[in-house]
């Protein structure tokens, strides 16, 4: 027989590459953006009262623990929130236009922006703003533009916290039905509120909120407007 070699008869075989691990990359899969973008998408579909830390862990699909490593609270998420919504409100006019147009651009803004997320509206609207720097960045605007329009510095605030309040209340009325004040079977019993129900088409807005918006803001502006000291 010959001599044995060394060399192995054995067919050669690739070297096997290395098995994937189980189990979560090593690496954070959270960031704010994509807690914002989950918090948001939990509110619409489930409203305030389904909003819970451990809903939005399960949105996201994770542990509620690696939640808590990039936000320490509800109150948290909440802000993070607000402060991404604020920050498509449009306060540039406020550098560049008249103060009447400024406050009319800046409340068109914020009502269709906030008409689009009415679930967040009563959280929002009571939510301290002292981590939320692109809300106070607004706040900072407009009360900017408010004071170089000759407004009393100590009626800034309770001016803003007014519009606040009927923007806020506007943006509901945005998405009620067409129908909302049809008297029905009762329309000859109330024949005065009836028939300014029928005129509503002669205002020429395509939609009755926006009218009933337009007309309310206009009186605020003129309100307030009144307030200002004489511009030179």
């Amino acid at each position: 027989m010959p001599a044995a070699t060394s060399a192995s008869t054995e067919p050669h075989r690739p070297e096997a590459k290395p098995r994937r691990r189980v189990g979560r990359p090593a690496s954070a899969i959270l960031d704010q953006d994509g807690i914002t973008a989950a918090a948001l998408r939990l509110v619409r579909k489930s409203g305030y009262d389904g909003f819970t830390m451990a809903a939005l862990a399960r949105t996201l699909n994770v542990a509620p623990s690696a939640l808590y490593n990039h936000v320490s609270s509800k109150r948290d998420v909440l802000v993070l929130v607000q402060d991404h919504l604020t920050s498509f409100v449009d306060v540039s006019a406020f550098e560049s236009q008249p103060w009447e147009q400024a406050v009319r651009d800046w409340a068109w803004s914020y009502r269709d922006v906030f008409s689009r997320h009415t679930p967040l509206i009563p959280v929002i609207a009571v939510l301290p703003v002292a981590d939320a720097p692109k809300t106070l960045a607004m706040y900072e605007a407009v009360s900017a533009g408010f004071h170089r329009a000759g407004f009393p510095q100590e009626r800034i605030v309770s001016a803003i916290v007014a519009l606040e309040s009927f923007i806020f209340g506007s943006a509901y009325d945005v998405s009620a039905p067409a129908d909302i004040f049809d008297s029905g079977g009762l329309a000859a019993s109330t024949p005065n509120f009836s028939a300014a129900v029928a005129s509503l088409g002669a205002q020429g807005y395509a939609n009755q909120a926006d009218a009933a918006f337009s007309l309310g803001l206009e009186a605020l502006i003129a309100g307030f407007g009144a307030l200002r000291a004489p511009q030179p």
